[in-house]
């Protein structure tokens, strides 16, 4: 009887056991919420060519289209099927890897997308990792140089040029760039991502301005660590500078700029939109421009699920990095 009511009472144990463990409620917390938000942006992507004005098969076919071509063309995207039946079908087809097919080339979107989204990917990576690389450097240096009340025009200067700089619109940036480099010096290529060079000036643009933000984030963090007592305690053994301020003070100065980092890297992600307009990059960005004037809403909706899905796994993977760096903020939730 005691056997049974034990092997009884076991799996019990094993789910409290699980469920009391913060790691897992904090897994299931981020996939609910994750399924939850991918849900929403499926349907309101799927909602949007329902609610734009006008037929957009018409649209995509010009005024001159009979109505005879349009109506086929509507029945053979299913668009003339009850609401909730074009849903389900949506869905399945996401589910399968069918995104549709482009109204005006009639390829599919699938295809398009896997032919530009390489491109999208390597400018805001590289973009994002050049931002890094000028922003903890700059920001580590200017809380060192104005800790205490130091240097106020080394303070001044830093705060202005970042202030300056991380407001300074990507499309205004990028003319800019084109303008001094491209067109005045004639030192790099404006357009296209044929060469290492042509990298140079869209990846420069894109990083710019975070660069800036997360730069003057990194220097009051910085400032406010360099004050704390594990730091002094550092000091008073006499440790090398280099130790202090790269080993103690920079890892916990860090914690508040990734969360400003993965924003900053789902700006970037939106940004290259604008970026990819300016210097004729083919990628997402330039593509959704284009399908939008060309009413192509297929490949919109693709791409603003790629856009909106890129989004959310950058937030996540935020989440886990940060509960990774602080458990303290994953076991507040609960």
């Amino acid at each position: 009887m005691a056997t049974t009511e034990a092997l009884r009472a076991a799996p019990t144990r094993t789910r409290g056991a699980w469920t009391a463990n913060p790691w897992v409620r904090f897994g299931a917390r981020r996939a609910g919420r994750l399924l939850v938000s991918l849900w929403v942006l499926v349907t309101a992507a799927f909602l949007m060519i329902h609610l734009i004005p006008g037929d957009p098969v018409r649209g995509a076919l010009g005024r001159t289209a009979s109505a005879e071509v349009v109506a086929a063309r509507r029945a053979s995207l299913g668009l003339d099927d009850p609401l909730w039946q074009q849903y389900l079908h949506y869905l399945k087809g996401l589910l399968t890897g069918d995104f549709g097919t482009s109204l005006i080339s009639q390829v599919p979107t699938s295809e398009i997308i896997s032919q530009r989204l390489p491109a999208t990917l390597w400018l805001a990576l590289l973009g994002f990792l050049l931002a890094v690389l000028i922003a903890v450097p700059a920001g580590v240096a200017a809380g060192v140089l104005t800790r205490r009340g130091h240097g106020r025009r080394t303070e001044l200067g830093f705060t202005t040029t970042s202030v300056v700089l991380g407001t300074i619109p990507d499309f205004m940036l990028g003319v800019a760039l084109v303008y001094v480099f491209g067109v005045q010096l004639d030192l790099l290529p404006v357009a296209g991502n044929s060469s290492a060079a042509a990298y140079v000036l869209p990846v420069a643009c894109l990083a710019i301005g975070p660069a800036a933000i997360l730069a003057r984030v990194i220097r009051v963090e910085m400032v406010a660590v360099l004050q704390a007592d594990f730091v002094r305690t550092a000091r008073a053994k006499r440790l090398p500078s280099a130790r202090v301020y790269l080993g103690h003070a920079l890892p916990n100065a860090l914690t508040a700029a990734l969360t400003l980092s993965g924003l900053l890297l789902t700006g970037m992600v939106a940004g290259t939109v604008l970026v990819e307009n300016v210097f004729a990059w083919p990628g997402l960005g330039s593509t959704i421009t284009s399908s939008i004037l060309n009413k192509d809403y297929p490949v919109v909706q693709a791409i603003i699920l790629m856009y909106g899905l890129g989004v959310l796994v950058i937030n996540s993977i935020v989440d886990v990095s940060l509960a990774l760096l602080d458990p303290r903020s994953m076991i507040l939730e609960d």
